[in-house]
């Protein structure tokens, strides 16, 4: 008979857990043990649980290997326990335990209000437009407008200041919530001046705007995936999931909208999830280019300008 997985806290005496590696392979186990999902800017349980321990003990994730065999203090080791515990039992992702996640190696703040910063969007920025061989776009630094739709917690918008020096940023977003987040990310990182953002449903707050580049990750879930949402994503506005019964309720208006925002030479990047099948045969006219990150297959696209839908 196969043992039941337990979600009881293990007890740990003084002195038994020493090292930031101590620490880890015992939240790891802890996960294990309680059945956590992740997904919320960590690849997998043992990459979380380095996520903890170094944000508990003021480090960059980077500097865990560094640090791997020092020794934590025991006030130290109570807060990590502490985490590890709450990150178990509540199935909160870490993201808001700690109110922080990084994207890129850029560091965010993020609470309850806005869904965790997380999109294969900002690896492609860094590969599919740097002006490289691989890249959709001459020279970014030529790119002066960019529309971030759906922005969340403003993640991608910073990260586009990051990587199109001389472009202005307007980011738009239907939740209140979720643009005071949006707000404090842009001012953490002094880019004030450079992102816009605005409160409204895609398109309507811009007026006759058009843009050199379009980035969203908009609700892509479909009616079955939302069903079948673990609880960690349960703690997320639902409304940052939502795409209706295909998952394709709000891409279809993206569709149809962007090409009256987008300079003729512009394009689209846009993120689907799992999306693809429905999009392609809802659109099967459309020349999709998918493009592939380290970590996804066929889960954004890239259109120009040229091959958008005209209204």
């Amino acid at each position: 008979m196969a043992k039941k997985s337990s979600n009881a806290a293990i007890k740990v005496a003084p002195g038994e857990l020493v090292t930031l590696l101590d620490y880890v392979r015992y939240a790891l186990s802890r996960f294990n043990a309680g059945g956590v999902a992740v997904a919320h800017g960590t690849t997998d349980p043992l990459a979380e649980a380095a996520f903890i321990v170094t944000e508990a003990l003021a480090l960059h994730p980077d500097q865990f290997e560094t640090f791997a065999t020092a020794r934590v203090t025991r006030a130290e080791g109570e807060k990590i326990l502490k985490l590890i515990e709450a990150r178990v039992t509540t199935r909160k992702p870490a993201a808001y335990l700690l109110n922080k996640i990084y994207m890129r190696g850029v560091p965010f703040y993020i609470d309850e209000r806005a869904i965790v910063p997380r999109s294969f969007i900002g690896e492609l920025l860094e590969t599919h437009f740097d002006g490289g061989d691989a890249s959709l776009i001459d020279d970014p630094a030529n790119i002066g407008r960019v529309l971030d739709l759906c922005t969340g917690s403003g993640c991608l918008a910073i990260l586009a200041a990051h990587a199109f020096p001389n472009a202005t940023i307007d980011a738009v977003e239907l939740s209140n919530d979720a643009l005071a987040v949006a707000q404090r990310n842009v001012a953490d990182h002094a880019l004030a001046e450079r992102i816009a953002l605005h409160r409204g449903d895609l398109f309507a707050p811009l007026g006759k705007a058009r843009y050199d580049l379009i980035i969203t990750n908009p609700p892509y879930v479909d009616a079955e995936g939302m069903a079948g949402l673990p609880r960690e994503c349960r703690h997320e506005p639902a409304m940052a999931f939502d795409g209706g019964a295909d998952g394709l309720a709000i891409v279809r208006r993206i569709l149809q909208g962007a090409r009256a925002h987008l300079t003729a030479d512009g394009g689209l990047l846009c993120e689907v999830g799992r999306g693809r099948d429905n999009l392609e045969d809802a659109f099967p006219d459309l020349p999709f280019l998918w493009l592939d990150t380290e970590e996804s297959t066929g889960e954004v696209f890239w259109l120009p300008a040229a091959a958008l839908p005209a209204r």
